[in-house]
């Protein structure tokens, strides 16, 4: 099966690992890297436009893509979370397509499934990444985003979030 076929959420969201033999580990395999103690300018978040469900390696994917183009600083010129988790199963009733199938196949007899990955339920305005810079880098992390994007089933939009307030100056 491919991503698109579990893109839109449809019914309850099947979480209850315990009930479930052989439950997938999710891909993701940090979801913060660089340094959080850091004095930063600026955070950037990544927000959705629509509600879908987000597979494990999509999330994944879109963090080395985030991680490669951030690269070239070092790892205390940035701080990259990535905000939601996948815990919802996804399952899949295999199907054998060849000839000769109809005597192997079930059809929809136990058509519960089996599980092959995660996802993570994303409705309209969740935050999905977040990167903390300071304002010399703040071009590079935009343009990571961009990239992250791209490996994302759904638009998204930047929003720039200023961490420092600016200094004011009283008149005497």
């Amino acid at each position: 099966m491919k991503g698109r076929n579990y893109r839109i959420p449809s019914g309850m969201p099947y979480t209850r690992k315990e009930f479930i033999a052989g439950a997938p580990q999710s891909k993701i395999a940090k979801f913060s890297s660089g340094s959080p103690n850091e004095d930063y300018d600026v955070k950037l978040q990544l927000i959705s436009n629509g509600r879908v469900q987000i597979r494990h390696n999509a999330l994944e994917a879109a963090r080395i893509a985030i991680n490669k183009k951030l690269s070239d600083l070092s790892e205390k010129d940035y701080f990259l979370q990535v905000k939601v988790y996948p815990h919802v199963v996804l399952r899949e009733n295999k199907m054998i397509a060849t000839a000769g199938a109809d005597r192997l196949q079930e059809g929809m007899r136990r058509a519960f499934g089996k599980p092959i990955g995660l996802a993570a339920r994303v409705s309209r305005g969740t935050i999905l990444f977040e990167i903390s810079v300071k304002k010399e880098n703040l071009n590079r992390a935009k343009e990571a985003l961009k990239a992250a994007s791209t490996k994302l089933p759904v638009t998204t939009t930047i929003k720039e979030v200023p961490l420092k307030t600016a200094p004011t100056v009283e008149a005497a």
